[in-house]
């Protein structure tokens, strides 16, 4: 995706639109744990990709110097510092390029969101975390309503999380019409083939193997301390 991003083509301007996507929320929330009201954080947020997708800072971030969700918490940080007086001093969205952020939905979502003393960084990452799980999960939903097997995964997407050694099989059989032995190769197919998605899905944001790796164990240790 960074690759992409780096080239003023078709599939560039894809992969832009699809950061927006994934990181917009998370930003969001970040400028409101930093003090600003919904309407602001709105303006700001939707300035900050508008900004990000003119001058395109994804092309000039560096894959070697750490993880791209540093870069963007980065990015804002700053932005909001150098940007905010001349941003209010503007007519409310005048202006602003139009970017694929969901912001009507956002105070909403935000509402919904526990009280906690989590600094503005905190809640960054642990309202990234469960993206790529989203995004994954939704792929492989997808994969399988194509082929034709909906029940199969509505039943068995619980498998995906605990060991295998916990896994109900027989109350999952029973549930299918299917034997045992079936079911466990079923899920064991299903894990497999999430993992290999969750990797995919990471890779586009990292430099390598080993950035990859790190990046999976410090999304489930975010996971694991909310």
């Amino acid at each position: 995706m960074l690759d992409a991003a780096r080239s003023d083509t078709t599939r560039a301007q894809a992969a832009l639109e699809k950061l927006c996507r994934t990181y917009w929320y998370p930003l969001y929330a970040y400028v409101r744990r930093r003090g600003h009201p919904a309407p602001d954080a709105q303006d700001l947020t939707q300035a900050f990709f508008a900004r990000l997708l003119e001058h395109n800072w994804v092309g000039a971030a560096d894959r070697e110097r750490g993880r791209f969700r540093t870069f963007l918490l980065t990015a804002m940080s700053r932005f909001l510092s150098d940007e905010w007086d001349r941003l209010r001093a503007q007519k409310r969205g005048g202006g602003v390029v139009h970017v694929p952020v969901q912001l009507d939905t956002a105070e909403t979502r935000y509402g919904h969101e526990p009280a906690d003393d989590d600094t503005p960084e905190q809640c960054f990452e642990q309202r990234q975390g469960p993206t790529p799980l989203e995004t994954v999960l939704q792929r492989l939903r997808v994969e399988y309503e194509r082929a034709g097997k909906s029940e199969l995964f509505a039943t068995l997407n619980s498998s995906l999380v605990g060991g295998r050694e916990s896994q109900p099989y027989a109350e999952l059989a029973a549930q299918l019409g299917m034997n045992e032995g079936a079911v466990k190769v079923a899920v064991h197919r299903l894990r497999k083939r999430y993992r290999h998605l969750l990797r995919a899905e990471i890779a586009q944001t990292t430099a390598g193997t080993e950035d990859v790796e790190d990046e999976l164990r410090h999304l489930f240790a975010v996971l694991a301390g909310r």
